[in-house]
């Protein structure tokens, strides 16, 4: 299998090449030549384990990476460490070091580039940067902490993440990362990041001192591929706990920032798995629910704070993705459109790709639907979910009332609740004014039994090991401290 750049200027990319490098030279994302029609195969042999299936479909992706290495990768990242759970309609992505979704991809991505960088005779150091909206960060740091050859730049918004996701970060030990607030928002850090890798200049001199700059961000296509697996697990669970039969067409619900995760999902349907609706589901940063319904994609508007941090995010990255599919692989159009968006903050598609769209879905919840939903679904059926989650269930039911689809759904649950245990109290109505951030997980596990995360016990007596804070016009800077 080879690559393009959704941007047209480069094509016939090795997987190794791509996975290095992250973004393409044009500015474009990295997307396969074709997908594979796996489902016919995949569904003879349902009872895989996790790893199995997802050597199965990756290795359809990474074909110049060996199959060998790359079974080894897969074992490496996911044995006793990452599997999704299916309880109810939701598939939980959480099971994991971090607690978030994050996982099930940046677990995999250290191991997947360590065999790409041998695979291209590499001998430089990787810098990963990533910019994180709260989820993305820990997982990158956890994935790659200490892994030899590589080293991990984080920025993330100072005032924009939970707590919990604050302190997960500010306490990953580890020689090799580095951890910096920013002052600003997520976009801020994700257009910070995005300016230091077209920076050409900046790449020659790092690479005569030893540096190549990659990302862990969800543009990088290595890290996207593996989140197509647990769209076809859940599929399989829910066959095997007997709510579909082999075929029938469900509907994916993903509550969506970067528009990775969702992509991943439309990825599985070209590779066969039956879907028949993408339900996109935003917080009141709703620049996607707009876009669904109007064609106008318009960053224009003031980033809201909200109780689902990890979806406060106004540029959606992985559209491009999917709009390049929409255009026919118009890498021409899909450069104006991004060039657009880049001089004016907004850009509106071709009627074509709009009739493209209609297999998507695009509505938000409110804070106090959030809540509401939280609160719902606990009481009425004893399951407790995040922020995030509650995002997607909210518009799950609203999709539901205007068109009167009630097919069975796999809703994607993104995170444990205990990532944000403030949110999740204040929505059951549990008192927590006279505790700290930390207590409050005491108070929610008493209130409700579900047990605390194991990797989440503990983090308030973790010692602080990154606290710096830079200006969001100074990541540059912040980098080149850590490098020198």
């Amino acid at each position: 299998m080879k690559f393009q750049s959704t941007r047209g200027l480069e094509r016939d990319v090795k997987s190794a090449e791509g996975i290095i490098r992250g973004i393409a030279k044009d500015g474009g994302l990295f997307v396969p030549d074709s997908f594979p029609n796996l489902y016919e195969i995949l569904k003879k042999n349902k009872g895989l384990s996790y790893e199995e299936l997802a050597f199965k479909i990756i290795k359809e992706f990474f074909t110049d990476i060996d199959e060998n290495e790359l079974r080894e990768a897969i074992d490496e990242a996911y044995n006793n460490r990452f599997k999704p759970e299916l309880n109810k309609n939701y598939l939980e992505l959480y099971h994991g070091p971090t607690c978030a979704f994050k996982d099930a991809a940046l677990l995999f991505l250290p191991q997947i580039m360590k065999r790409a960088k041998k695979s291209l005779g590499v001998n430089e150091e990787i810098v990963i940067l990533t910019a994180t909206s709260g989820d993305t960060g820990k997982a990158a740091l956890e994935g790659f902490s200490s892994v030899d050859g590589f080293k991990v730049v984080v920025y993330y918004p100072k005032n924009g993440v939970s707590a919990i996701q604050e302190r997960q970060m500010a306490t990953q030990e580890g020689e090799n990362v580095k951890v910096f607030g920013i002052n600003g928002n997520f976009d801020n850090a994700q257009t910070g990041v995005k300016k230091i890798f077209g920076d050409e200049k900046l790449k020659e001199e790092l690479k005569k001192n030893g540096y190549i700059l990659s990302s862990a961000n969800s543009i990088n296509i290595g890290r996207l591929v593996p989140q197509i697996v647990y769209y076809f697990y859940g599929y399989f669970k829910l066959i095997e706990q007997g709510k579909i039969k082999e075929d029938e067409e469900i509907n994916v619900v993903v509550p969506t920032g970067n528009f990775g995760n969702i992509l991943a999902s439309y990825y599985g349907k070209q590779m066969g798995l039956p879907i028949n609706k993408f339900i996109c589901a935003s917080n009141e940063n709703k620049v996607l629910t707009d876009f669904f319904q109007t064609g106008i994609y318009d960053k224009r508007r003031e980033l809201i704070l909200t109780q689902s941090p990890s979806m406060d995010i106004l540029v959606s990255s992985n559209l491009e993705r999917l709009l390049y599919e929409g255009s026919g692989r118009d890498g021409e159009e899909i450069k104006a459109l991004m060039d657009g968006l880049m001089a004016n903050g907004v850009y509106e598609v071709s009627s074509k790709v709009r009739e493209f769209l209609k297999e998507f879905y695009g509505n938000f919840a409110t804070e106090e639907e959030v809540h509401k939903t939280i609160k719902n679904v606990y009481e009425k059926e004893n399951y407790l979910m995040d922020t995030h989650t509650a995002v997607g269930k909210t518009v799950w039911e609203k999709y539901k009332n205007e068109t009167g689809d009630d097919r069975e759904a796999l809703i994607a649950s993104t995170a444990s609740p205990y990532k944000f245990p403030v949110s999740i109290c204040n929505a059951l109505g549990i008192d927590i004014s006279n505790v700290d951030d930390f207590g409050v997980l005491k108070e929610l596990n008493k209130a409700t039994n579900v047990d605390i995360p194991r990797n989440l016990k503990g983090l308030d007596k973790k010692e602080i090991l990154h606290n710096e804070v830079w200006d969001k016009d100074e990541m540059l800077d912040a980098l080149l401290s850590f490098l020198k």
